[in-house]
């Protein structure tokens, strides 16, 4: 019969701020708090949430769970020059309001449990894309399973393991050009990375590629010099156009496909669609390559009204994602959008745990590298 939601007011001022008032008695009991974001609004519902966890803790509640199926800043992870782990400070912000477990689903890296110090379920949406796969792909036995990156290849052999299929890999030559402002002068001395040209009189890998003497560049074969430990780690590139210093491009290049695509469907995965327009290039390479029908699927569709027209007109025979996110409305406009419910799962999630039951039944279908 379920159950029905807890009362509480929300109150936005002119000037932006948000005061909530819940409206019942929370003492003694278990709350779950249940929001996810993107887009715009992402950071008011991630302060929405703080907010209440507040409220009810300063309410005595007894325990506090957040249902947050897309964690926002999950993919600010890792350091970045001066960038700073917003997941992390995210993370300890949820603690200081009161959060004391977190429910979410495919997190961007697994790793990211370790920022938060209190129990996290990283749930698994994979199950039911791949029940989606079988119920709806009719020939999909004769399909193959597309990493649009390297970074995804795990997760396409855990879907192709469990759908007895083959695995192919997008990759490119991924090239940025710094900004004369970013040109900070922090890898050097000692150069990150320095060429010199493989011969008898060749200089030391320590000095700069300025000083080095004028030599026909076409005729040597180039080294990459990078410290390990203090030591000189060296690997040989064809010239310095391989390294992608020259160039001055931005994006990826050279895209090519490792695995046979030609005259089957291809399915690509991912935990997450944010650019369209990545999507739609990889879609055009593997029909290209000979794929006749082209899926797309991940758990967080992050889209927006923009996207969709890029859509409609690609390669691109369905994207599938989950309800994670609401992407209902821009199914209802793009009938390649499909829409995987997954609150079933959360749901029973949010039942275990109130009643302090076990929480290994909902991994069962789950492989270890997924």
């Amino acid at each position: 019969a379920g159950i029905r939601l807890g009362d509480c007011e929300m109150t936005t001022f002119s000037n932006g701020e948000i005061q909530i008032n819940v409206k019942e008695s929370v003492r003694g009991k278990n709350v779950f708090i249940i929001q996810t974001g993107s887009g715009p609004s992402m950071n008011n519902a991630l302060m929405e949430m703080l907010i209440l966890s507040y409220a009810c803790k300063t309410a005595s509640a007894a325990r506090i769970i957040a249902v947050m199926p897309y964690l926002p800043y999950s993919r600010q992870s890792r350091m970045r020059k001066r960038s700073s782990i917003a997941c992390k400070l995210v993370a300890q912000m949820m603690k200081r309001s009161g959060v004391g477990h977190l429910i979410t689903m495919d997190l961007h890296q697994k790793e990211i449990q370790g920022f938060f110090d209190f129990p996290v379920d990283n749930l698994r949406a994979s199950p039911f894309l791949v029940q989606y796969i079988r119920d709806n792909i009719p020939d999909y036995r004769n399909a193959v399973v597309v990493a649009r990156h390297p970074g995804a290849a795990r997760r396409a052999t855990t879907y192709a393991e469990r759908l007895n299929l083959a695995i192919a890999v997008v990759h490119g030559d991924y090239r940025y050009e710094e900004k004369e402002h970013e040109k900070d002068g922090r890898d050097s001395p000692p150069p990150s990375a320095s060429l010199s040209p493989t011969c008898p009189t060749a200089p030391s890998p320590f000095q700069s590629p300025k000083d080095l003497p004028s030599v026909n560049e076409s005729a040597f074969t180039y080294s990459i010099y990078s410290w390990e430990g203090g030591k000189p780690i060296t690997s040989k590139v064809k010239s310095p156009d391989d390294l992608g210093v020259s160039s001055g491009a931005t994006g990826i290049t050279g895209v090519n496909v490792v695995g046979d695509v030609g005259g089957r469907i291809s399915i690509i995965v991912d935990d997450e669609i944010d650019d369209i327009s990545d999507i739609v290039s990889v879609a055009e390479t593997l029909k290209e390559r000979g794929s006749y029908k082209i899926y797309a699927m991940a758990t967080h569709g992050i889209f927006d009204d923009d996207c969709l027209p890029s859509l409609e007109s690609s390669p691109l025979d369905e994207v599938v994602v989950t309800n994670t996110l609401p992407v209902d409305h821009l199914a209802s406009k793009c009938s390649k959008i499909k829409v995987v419910d997954v609150s079933v799962m959360l749901g029973e999630a949010i039942r275990r745990i109130h009643n302090e039951e076990s929480m290994s039944y909902l991994f069962r279908d789950v492989p270890p590298g997924d």
